[in-house]
Formats: C-alpha cells, structure tokens, sequence
C-alpha cells in the first residue's frame, strides 16, 4: 500500500495547530504498520534552518498558475523513518507566516496543483492520497479534472480529512479563471460555489473518494446544522462515505518517564512523583504549596468554542466555596484575557493566570495540575484532554466530538472510567461535573485507581494507524 499524505503543515517542520500534530505522528505510526507512506507539504521560510540544511534538491521546474507560469521546486528529508517532500516557492512561501495573507488562494491552490504535477518527479505512484484540511482540498479537484486521462494517475484514490470544518477556505469567485484556471461551469453547478463564493473545502468533499473526520462522534455532529457550518446537507448526502477516525497521541513526545520539560518523571508505577510535580508547580506560580489541594487546570486557546462562557459564568462562585487552585495556561480573545486577569487578582491565592504559551510550562502544568478542565462548545477531536490523562491528570470534559469518544466517564461501582463529563453546553452542568471529580479527589484510594486508569488507557497512534490502514485497503478495492 503506497499512500501520499498532503498537509499543510507538519510537525517538526511547521506548526500553528492540531493539524501539524497529526501529520508528524500518524504518517510515522502508519509506516510502522508497513505502509509506503510519503508526506508533502510546503517549504516555509519558518522551518529551521538547521532543518533546511539536511534537505536534498529534487527538482525545479514550472506549474502553470492559470494563464502564467511560476517555478516550483522539490526537496525531500527523511525523519523518523518517513520520506518528507517539501514544496518549493519562495514568491508563495518564504513568509514570516503560514496562513492569513491575502493571496492564501493563490498559494494552496498553487501548492495542491504542484502535490499531482511533480509525482513523476518523486517517481511515488500512490494507491491513495490523504488530503487534510481545506488547504489541501484542491488536490481532490484538480486530480479528477486535470488528470484522468494519465493512465499514471487514474486509479489514484484519494482519502480527504476534515480537522475542522469550521475553517473553509472560502475566497471570492473571480480565482476561478484567474488563478485555480478551472472553467466557470464548475462553479454553476455547485462544485465549487458557497454563497457566491468559492469554497476550497467544499470541493475537497465533493471530489473525495472517501471522507473522514477526527473523530467518530464529530463524523456525526457535523451532518447536523448546528455543527455543520452550512455543509451540513453536502455531508448528510456523503454519509456512506463519511468516517470517523479518532486522533493519536505521540507516546514518544508525550512521556512523563522521559519528559525532559517537568519538574520530575514518573510512571504508573511511581505516580507518587507527580505529587513532587505538583509542589514545584505551585512554588513557580507563587501559589501556596499544598500537597493535598487539588489543582485545576486550563491550557487552551481563550475563545468562546472552548467554554470559557462556561467558565466566566462560574468559577467565582466555585473558587470560592471550594478548597482548589486553579491554574490557566493560555493566549486569545481580550475579554477572557481581561477576565482571568482579573479573576488572577480576586483570588491572588488560589489563581495564576498565564496569558501567553509556553511549551515547558504546558508540560509541567500537564504533569502538576490533578484535574484538567477542557468544557468544549464542540471539539473535532482535541489533544489536552489525551495529554492530561496521559500524563495522570483527570479530565472533566462536556460530551462532545473527541472528548465524548475519549473520556469515558468514572464508574464509582465498577471504578471503571477514565474522567468525568457533562453533556448539555451549560455552566451548571460543567460546575457540577468539577464538583464529581473534586469529591472523588478526596478519596485517596479512589482517586489513586482514576489515575492508574488514566494513564493506563491507550491513545497512542497505534489503533488509529490501523484504522486508516484498514480504510486505505477499503478504498482501493472500491
């Protein structure tokens, strides 16, 4: 099985979110499983130059960008075992970015363009291509409307996963002819129009042979309007092709045995430590070292499609009638960032408030903090609440995308479950679910046995790769 994974970015080449998690961990897992798997992606002026130094030169050439034509070039790097194609426009993408420029257009549609016309170049004939996002959409398109008649590429498959369906790649009509080159009648049968609009993800689903999301929950969600985003309708007619595939955790970076970020390492079996953790956690923020109060944490973007109405609307009044500390690790819209300032200063003792990003401190709050909080409006898949538990820090979560099929809820009889959930987008319900896990907390032998479960359960690549693996076969036998 050879398969061409196409994303826009990639860990450890380039990264602004859970994309670039993915498109490092999965492609290296699957290679484990003993697919011929490829990785393409552009070549940024942001990656390292220490990175950039070790690529070899493949090619240089020209690709036609509707009636002109602009160079491209090939480098390829191996890591981790995998083959890494980097495509080569500095015009496009020598930037001190990735995304938000006003010819975004141009460039992906560019790049997805480029990812076909220099297969014979890299002389890699895939089985399937596993496009990602609406960046990469456009591979789809132009694969059934440039290339069907090469023998070379007719039977290529192609496999199109949505990370998030809320960011679209919608631009004005008028790059139909003048930079994607394709004739208007693509347009006017709603291939490729949204509201007048040209829609890049759009036309990824329509001319994907297979559809996947994230997660197994979220492949539901997004056939319904509220989470849809007004492909709800495009989505419900692809239902027999549509599948959902939960994300990984890299277990190599995410390893409290061998994290060199954290305070102390620890295991499953010496998860006394964390508690160590904990304490130095609490000395760096200025928090009074207690060993016994639970810490909560937040890492998370501050915007309200993670919850922090939620949180806004409750937390006063549970800070102030619980024993807890409550530490926030996070950068976003000004009104939370004003807010959890302000609650840092109501509460100077049992609040730090750390409105930036810092890696180091994400781990140690990971390996430190008892409980994770993470109450989601909606969550394709997500990643803190997989590093939370593997790091024995509990989840409290509201049942939604990833975190519903993830988190599976503490059975007190059974002492089966790995965190705890709510399930109505509502602040009383998250209130009432930290409460559970607080209640949990102060029983030592109960809460002892959540975090053996916890980082005991498995959500390494391993079963997900399989689970592509298997859809791959699927594919190409269809």
């Amino acid at each position: 099985m050879k398969v061409l994974f196409v994303a826009s970015e990639a860990v450890p080449f380039a990264k602004t979110g859970g994309l670039a998690d993915v498109a490092g961990s999965l492609p290296k897992a699957l290679k484990e499983e003993g697919v011929d798997i490829r990785v393409i992606m552009p070549k940024y002026g942001m990656i390292p130059e220490e990175i950039r130094a070790q690529m070899t030169h493949v090619y240089d050439g020209e690709l036609p960008v509707s009636w002109r034509d602009k160079y491209v070039g090939l480098d390829m790097l191996n890591y981790n075992g995998v083959t890494f194609y980097f495509v080569d426009n500095e015009e496009y993408f020598r930037r001190d970015g990735f995304y938000g420029y006003d010819d975004d257009a141009e460039r992906f549609s560019f790049f997805s363009r480029a990812v076909l016309n220099l297969l014979p170049a890299m002389d890699f004939w895939p089985d399937v291509i596993h496009t990602n996002d609406w960046h990469t959409g456009l591979v789809n398109v132009f694969l059934k409307l440039e290339h069907m008649d090469d023998e070379r590429y007719a039977n290529i498959k192609t496999l199109y996963t949505i990370h998030n369906l809320k960011y679209q790649g919608v631009f004005p009509k008028d790059i139909m002819p003048d930079i994607l080159g394709l004739d208007w009648k693509y347009f006017n049968n709603g291939d490729l129009e949204f509201y007048d609009a040209v829609n890049f993800m759009k036309g990824g689903i329509i001319y994907a042979d297979y559809v996947s999301t994230v997660s197994k929950t979220y492949a539901q969600e997004i056939q319904y309007p509220y989470f849809g985003e007004h492909l709800d309708g495009l989505l419900r007619s692809r239902k027999d092709d549509l599948y959902g595939i939960v994300n990984g955790l890299d277990y190599d970076v995410y390893n409290p045995r061998t994290d060199k970020n954290i305070f102390e390492t620890y295991d499953a079996g010496t998860v006394d430590r964390k508690i160590d953790n904990k304490v130095q956690l609490q000395r760096l923020l200025g928090l009074p070292e207690e060993r016994r109060t639970p810490v909560v944490a937040l890492v998370s973007r501050l915007v309200e499609a993670k919850g922090m109405d939620l949180i806004v609307r409750m937390m006063d009044e549970i800070l102030q009638h619980e024993d807890i500390q409550f530490v926030l690790l996070g950068t976003g819209e000004k009104r939370y960032e004003d807010w959890f300032k302000g609650l840092a200063w109501r509460f100077p003792k049992k609040v730090s408030a750390n409105i930036r990003f810092s890696n180091q401190l994400a781990q140690r709050i990971y390996a430190g903090a008892d409980i994770f909080l993470m109450p989601s409006n909606y969550e394709p898949c997500g990643i803190g609440q997989l590093i939370a538990m593997r790091y024995g820090t509990i989840p409290v979560v509201r049942e939604t995308g990833g975190l519903k099929d993830t988190v599976i809820p503490y059975d007190k009889v059974t002492k089966e479950g790995v965190g705890f959930t709510f399930k109505d987008y509502n602040a009383h319900e998250m209130m009432y679910a930290l409460k559970r896990a607080l209640a949990t907390h102060g029983n030592f032998a109960e809460w002892y046995q959540l975090v053996q479960n916890a980082m005991q359960a498995d959500y390494s690549w391993k079963e997900s790769a399989k689970a592509y693996e298997k859809l791959y076969g699927q594919l190409v036998e269809a």
